[in-house]
């Protein structure tokens, strides 16, 4: 690329608008202008000089504003889409996904299922549009805070007459010979009175205030990006924990996404109720009929395994933390803490069946299935034996009237059982459920007898570790700095300048334009320098005039 070289000598590159050096309009269509165009002090953008590699042209295309506005817009609205149904996260830990929605919310829920939108927050194509806002957030800041940077850090105080007539406020007052010291003292004062810092060069002035306001709206990006860097790292392995986790009373449980280390020892776990007595309670007890229940806990021990290089082989486990866990007392190791959110009282953990001879009565030992992991084969006494061929722990009939489960939990347990014995070596079919025994392949001579169940309460916990929240909340941080840095302040810009026999005064201000006009106003009094015009208005006074006549 070809640098611009000014009249005084500066060398531009190429794609600025105005000398960085003296101010004069480098472009014919800036020249023929009524006003400049100030932004980004018209110091060259990277996205408008080159665009001729591949790099060139993905930075073009990111530093758009009007791609930004866009992903943001596609972001909203596949986040809208995210809500409109629960996210696989909060529906019941007990319930099959694929059942769930369609089971809930009929078509629309089985195609809210199938899209993949039950998990869209941790999608690729989601986490895709998060990386996309930010690396245009990223560019399109690059891209305009660096030659704003360093057009106001280089700035010079004497400009060329051009750059100041083409400011939008602006003034011209005859210079006289007496009393110009005593002026430009009044000046300088009323100037510092309105917390402007002064810079002198030649006998021309150029005074300044607030230019951090300008970096408001890149302070404003860096804390976006930030806080998005925390949302994508939320999906990063280890950062970011939500789990529930089922512990039965008298067991232990893995802790979800510990690495296999930690286990949690449910010792015991109870419900306590109010006194039906208590009058305090009485209205809801006639209105629910049901008791109050005044606390539930777990207690809970935390259990760590060594490091074991073996395949296969676990480590010694040893407690590493101990804990009542109530609502609102988790216990907490590490950064990991454990909520006590539901329960479950009297679960089905284990059915015991027989097998029996229809004619006879004769039974022929006992088997003991456990409801969450049953065994394939069950040797009874004498040859007898017993095959599981499917298992239905929720069992129910589908759309196309075939046994299925709506979860792993043993609400509705059924069996496939095959029944081997002397009489019958080909074995014998049998769908049998509590006090329910069916024979879908026609009669049998055997049967499963019901004989006992055996049930657990279950304390359901929420498992919990965020090491994310330090990110969102920086991020949130700076965002609100740079919104007030932006909103509150506003860099403004006075020059005074001699131009052959007159004071040419001139203007200028990232926004609110009239109170920079009265602050203009306010600093030329108890001087003889004109007051300041807005040009805008002027211009458009005249096209109007112009149209008229």
């Amino acid at each position: 690329m070809e640098n611009v070289r000014c009249e005084c000598g500066q060398s531009n590159s190429e794609g600025t608008l105005i000398c960085q050096r003296c101010g004069k309009p480098l472009e014919q269509q800036e020249a023929e202008a009524s006003l400049l165009n100030m932004r980004y002090e018209g110091a060259a953008r990277r996205s408008i000089t080159y665009r001729r590699t591949i790099i060139d042209k993905i930075w073009v295309f990111f530093s758009s504003v009007k791609v930004g506005i866009w992903i943001l817009v596609i972001l909203l609205l596949a986040s809208a889409l995210g809500s409109v149904f629960p996210q696989e996260v909060f529906i019941p830990p007990d319930q099959n996904a694929s059942v769930y929605y369609k089971q809930e919310y009929g078509f629309l829920g089985q195609l809210y299922y199938d899209l993949g939108f039950h998990n869209l927050y941790g999608s690729w194509w989601y986490m895709l549009l998060l990386a996309s806002l930010g690396i245009s957030l990223i560019i399109a800041s690059l891209d305009r805070v660096v030659p704003l940077y360093k057009s106001l850090s280089k700035q010079r105080i004497t400009r060329h007459p051009m750059f100041l007539k083409k400011q939008r406020v602006f003034s011209k007052t005859a210079a006289e010979s007496s009393e110009q010291d005593h002026m430009i003292q009044v000046f300088k004062a009323n100037l510092t009175k309105k917390h402007y810092k002064i810079r002198e060069e030649n006998g021309n002035l150029l005074a300044e205030k607030n230019r951090f306001a300008r970096w408001g709206p890149y302070v404003n990006h860096v804390g976006i990006i930030i806080f998005l860097i925390g949302c994508m790292l939320r999906y990063f392995p280890g950062m970011y924990v939500d789990e529930t986790m089922w512990v039965r009373e008298g067991e232990e449980a893995k802790v979800p996404a510990t690495d296999s280390t930690l286990y949690l020892h449910n010792e015991q776990f109870f419900v306590e109720y109010y006194d039906e007595a208590d009058p305090t309670f009485q209205d809801a007890l006639e209105r629910n009929g049901d008791p109050v229940v005044k606390t539930f806990q777990t207690d809970a021990v935390l259990l760590e395994t060594d490091e074991t290089n073996v395949i296969g082989l676990a480590g010694e486990k040893k407690e590493v933390a101990r804990h009542e866990i109530r609502v609102n007392e988790p216990l907490t190791y590490e950064g990991l803490s454990l909520y006590q959110t539901q329960y479950k009282l009297n679960e089905l953990n284990e059915l015991s069946f027989t097998l029996e001879n229809k004619e006879s009565g004769e039974t022929y030992g006992r088997m003991d299935v456990d409801l969450f992991d049953p065994e394939e084969v069950y040797e009874l006494e004498d040859g007898y034996r017993v095959e599981v061929m499917g298992y239905f722990p929720d069992y129910f009939m589908n759309d196309q009237n075939q046994p299925a489960t709506r979860s792993r939990v043993p609400d509705n347990p059924y069996f496939f059982f095959k029944m081997f014995t002397p009489e019958t070596p080909e074995g014998e079919v049998s769908f049998v459920g509590i006090q329910d025994n069916r024979e879908p392949l026609g009669e049998t001579e055997y049967k499963m007898t019901f004989v006992d169940v055996v049930m657990k309460n279950v304390s359901i916990l929420t498992v919990r570790k965020d090491y994310t929240i330090p990110f969102l909340i920086v991020g949130a941080s700076i965002f609100m700095i740079g919104l007030i840095q932006g909103a509150y302040w506003t860099h403004r810009r006075i020059w005074l300048q001699k131009v052959e026999d007159e004071w040419w005064m001139a203007g200028h201000t990232n926004k609110s334009w009239i109170a920079l006009q009265r602050e203009m106003s306010f600093v030329t009094e108890g001087t003889d320098l004109q007051k300041p015009v807005d040009q805008s208005e002027k211009k458009s006074t005249e096209q109007n005039q112009s149209q008229e006549g």
